[in-house]
């Protein structure tokens, strides 16, 4: 017997049926409902965004059931478990699914957020597959303690599985986050080139204008480093703001204490940031490392700070990162939008919208592309401003009103 899910990838059924299937109101089982679903929401232009709303707000118990189900289709779990479209009650029941790929979970690990981090960190099998631990250990949002206890696990275990990894740097779409760097940078390639000599020569004026100005963090270097890098004694020196004829290398050095200085890597970087001029700091934007382009990304000097989103090996996950800190400059908030790229990426515009720092004309421009979930969190968001609030909590009351009502 043919299946309803067969017929709708054959586009044999009438629009009107089409839309019932958006809806989930197909009398099939509720995991062919899914299988629906997913199918429309990934291949269909028409019905593909009432169907990932559909899909959003689906029986939670129903969705469970799938998401342990070893026998569930892979374009549904792999749906179920990418980042973009992840519930977070279903996440130990993928995680724990055979049938989930391990580059799956890789590929999460990498940008996850911290309520996604502490379940993966329950996870018996995320803890058993040693690729997936060292990608997690990647994460910016783990925790110092947490890396700690990856690294003794990881000292004390197997050695790291082959094909991980490279799965995650491999697996196909830009919504794919790099894994973190872990050997030493790779030499300039010509791309890497052909990007400075078009960045400087197009941004000849405002590098002209800025002069000599020195590296400066904003939020300041304790922000940028953690307060775990500094002794108690000195952290008040630290944070003790700077005249600003003293600022640059001279001021980062003092900044710098002892502690920092047992962090080699860290310090260094550091180091070799202040040492630079504004040409200097463009350059190593766009070439550098990954390290370098997240302490870069920080400086208060504007046109650096762009430069690091123009590097070409700038990956999605460092993006998604970047849009949800609060101590970027403006201007770094508002040209993320303007890249086509970067906002293919659900994560890079939920993002954004839930960042206080963004500007409200740009935040509410962005809104009406969050799915109903999210609209409905942003709608009880204390830390975004009370128009955003209101305006996500008529939006959801809308969508929610034409999902029903068709």
């Amino acid at each position: 017997m043919t299946r309803l899910i067969d017929q709708i990838r054959a586009s044999k059924l009438p629009s009107n049926m089409m839309q019932f299937a958006a809806r989930g109101a197909l009398q099939v089982p509720a995991a062919e409902n899914i299988e629906i679903l997913v199918h429309l929401a990934l291949h269909n232009k028409v019905f593909g965004e009432l169907a990932r709303m559909t899909l959003a707000g689906w029986d939670e118990a129903a969705s469970l059931v799938v998401a342990a189900d070893p026998k569930t289709p892979a374009e549904v779990l792999e749906y179920l478990i990418a980042s973009e479209n992840l519930r977070p009650k279903l996440l130990p029941a993928l995680l724990e699914n055979p049938s989930v790929p391990d580059g799956q979970i890789a590929k999460l690990a990498v940008s996850a957020m911290r309520d996604v981090i502490e379940v993966m960190l329950k996870s018996p099998r995320v803890r058993s597959l040693p690729g997936v631990v060292e990608v997690l250990k990647s994460n910016p949002y783990l925790k110092k303690e947490e890396v700690a206890e990856l690294q003794q696990q990881s000292s004390a275990g197997p050695a790291v599985q082959p094909g991980i990894e490279d799965e995650v740097l491999s697996g196909g779409g830009d919504s794919v986050p790099e894994a973190v760097e872990t050997a030493p940078a790779e030499s300039p390639s010509a791309e890497e080139d052909e990007a400075v000599a078009a960045y400087l020569k197009e941004h000849a004026e405002a590098i002209t204008a800025e002069g000599e100005k020195p590296f400066q963090a904003i939020g300041g270097i304790v922000e940028l480093l953690g307060e775990d890098y500094f002794p108690v004694t000195q952290a008040a020196e630290v944070a003790a703001p700077e005249p600003a004829k003293h600022a640059g290398a001279v001021a980062a050095a003092r900044m710098v204490p002892k502690k920092v200085q047992s962090e080699p890597k860290r310090q260094n970087t550091l180091q070799k940031i202040n040492a630079l001029d504004v040409k200097g700091r463009i350059q190593l934007a766009l070439k550098g490392n990954k390290e370098e382009r997240s302490i870069l990304i920080r400086d208060g000097t504007k046109v650096v700070a762009l430069a690091v989103l123009e590097a070409p090996k700038l990956a999605d996950g460092e993006v998604e990162k970047f849009a949800s800190q609060k101590n970027v400059l403006e201007a770094v908030l508002r040209q993320i939008p303007l890249k086509r790229r970067f906002m293919k990426n659900y994560i890079v515009v939920r993002n954004l919208v839930f960042n206080p720092r963004t500007p409200l004309d740009l935040g509410l421009g962005l809104m009406k592309n969050l799915m109903t979930v999210d609209l409905k969190n942003l709608s009880s968001n204390k830390e975004v401003s009370d128009t955003i609030r209101k305006l996500a909590l008529k939006m959801f009351k809308q969508k929610l009103e034409v999902a029903n009502k068709k």
